[in-house]
């Protein structure tokens, strides 16, 4: 039992002090001229969606809901963020080549069609993010087309 004791002392310390060493925010206070919304026509609907849905984890931006303040869990949020700017980051979008382009927009559409993206973990916490049908297939729709844009760039004239 003291041991028991002991361990449970040293898990709380730990907990305590990490509250001092939080990640670094992903926030930016402005938007880079490279970011999606900036370089490309998203029509109105879709920028919504991605604003609303994506960005927070594909963006330099994110909206951190109140437990992000609080540690372990700002760490294993920060890891989600840092994940997900790994496989896309809108706010890089300009720096893509357009082989690039074509392939994310493909798995943008895959992702949404298929309901993959957003993660379900994303979707416990934030309601807003369960796509309707109308939204995947804006999204998907629209992603598809600017993705046709860039295949046809790719090719030799």
């Amino acid at each position: 039992m003291k041991l028991f004791k002991r361990i449970l002392f040293f898990l709380l310390l730990v907990l305590i002090v990490i509250q001092f060493f939080p990640p670094t925010p992903n926030k930016s206070d402005t938007t880079p001229p490279t970011d999606l919304l900036l370089v490309e026509n998203v029509p109105e609907k879709v920028n919504a969606t991605l604003t609303n849905v994506c960005y927070d984890c594909h963006s330099n931006h994110t909206n951190y809901p109140w437990y992000a303040g609080i540690e372990p869990l700002s760490y294993w949020l920060a890891g989600h963020i840092e994940e997900g700017k790994e496989h896309l980051d809108f706010s890089q979008w300009d720096l893509y080549s357009a082989k690039k382009k074509a392939h994310k927009l493909e798995e943008i559409a895959e992702s949404v069609t298929e309901g993959w993206m957003p993660l379900e973990s994303y979707k416990w916490i934030h309601k807003s993010a369960n796509l309707s049908e109308e939204e995947s297939k804006a999204v998907a729709d629209w992603a598809s087309m600017l993705r046709l844009n860039y295949l046809k760039a790719e090719k030799p004239q």
